[in-house]
C-alpha cells in the first residue's frame, strides 16, 4: 500500500544527486496501541552477509559531510557494536525493541518518531547550521545547531534527526501515548533494495503482533519522487 495525506516525507534533490544510490523505506502505522510483545529473538540475529560492507558505506557517508563515525556512529553501527559487546540490545519499550532487533536483523538504520509531533512533513537534506535540535546533554534538555553541510531530517519547527540517521529529537520522540508513527529505513549499496522491501515488511508484521488493528502504509523514496 502506497503512503497517501498531507504527511509525505521527501528527500532534496541535493541529497540524491550526492548519494544515487541512497533509498529509503518510509512506514506510517495509524492508530497502533501496545496489546502484546512482538517475537524477537536475539540468538537468531544473525547478520547478513553484506552487514560490514554496508557499515562502511554509511561511516564513507558520515565522513562526507565531516562527521567522525567513530565518536557519532550510524545508528545500526551503534547497536551492531552494542550487540556483539554485551549479547544484548537496550530494552526500551516493544515497537523500539521490535525496530532495533529489525535494524540488526537487516544490517540498516532504522528510526521510529511520533506523526503526531511533526510540524509538517519530514524531510532530509543538508543543514544550513542554524536549524535548532532538541536533545538531552548531561541528563537535562539542550537545544544544539548542526554542522553546516551535516545530513539532517527537519520538519517546520527544527531537526528531528541528526546526522542522517545518528540522533532523534526530543520533540518527536515515540512515548507509551504515541498512536500514529514514522518510520524510516535507510539504504545505501551494497544493500540490495529486495532486503530494503523485506525489512519493511518484517517491520509491518511485528507491529501487527503489538498491534493486530494498526492501519499502515509504505513508500520507497527514491530519486524523482
Amino acid at each position: 500500500m502506497m503512503m497517501t495525506g498531507a504527511f509525505q516525507p521527501r528527500v532534496a534533490k541535493e541529497i540524491w544527486a550526492r548519494h544515487p544510490d541512497y533509498r529509503a523505506l518510509s512506514v506510517t502505522a495509524r492508530g497502533l496501541s501496545v496489546q502484546a510483545e512482538p517475537h524477537v529473538d536475539l540468538a537468531a540475529l544473525a547478520p547478513p552477509s553484506w552487514m560490514d560492507a554496508h557499515l562502511e558505506a554509511w561511516r564513507a557517508a558520515f565522513r562526507e559531510f565531516g562527521a567522525n563515525p567513530k565518536k557519532t556512529p550510524s545508528s545500526v553501527d551503534s547497536l551492531w557494536k552494542r550487540l556483539q559487546k554485551d549479547g544484548s540490545l537496550p530494552k526500551i519499550d516493544p515497537v523500539v525493541d521490535l525496530y532495533n532487533a529489525l535494524s540488526v536483523r537487516f544490517g540498516a538504520p532504522f528510526g521510529g518518531e511520533d506523526s503526531d509531533l511533526y510540524a509538517g512533513s519530514p524531510r532530509l537534506g543538508f543543514a544550513v547550521g542554524s536549524e535548532v535540535f532538541d536533545t538531552m546533554r548531561s541528563g537535562a534538555p539542550a537545544v544544539e545547531n548542526p554542522e553546516q553541510g551535516e545530513v539532517v531530517w527537519y520538519d517546520d519547527h527544527g531537526i528531528t534527526c541528526r546526522r542522517w540517521n545518528w540522533r532523534q529529537c526530543r520533540r518527536t520522540a515515540l512515548s507509551q501515548s504515541s498512536r500514529n508513527l514514522w518510520f524510516v529505513i535507510d539504504r545505501l549499496s551494497p544493500m540490495p533494495i529486495e532486503e530494503l522491501l523485506h525489512a519493511g515488511e518484517a517491520l509491518v508484521r511485528g507491529l501487527r503482533e503489538i498491534c493486530p488493528e494498526v492501519e499502515t502504509s509504505t513508500s520507497l523514496l527514491e530519486p524523482g519522487e
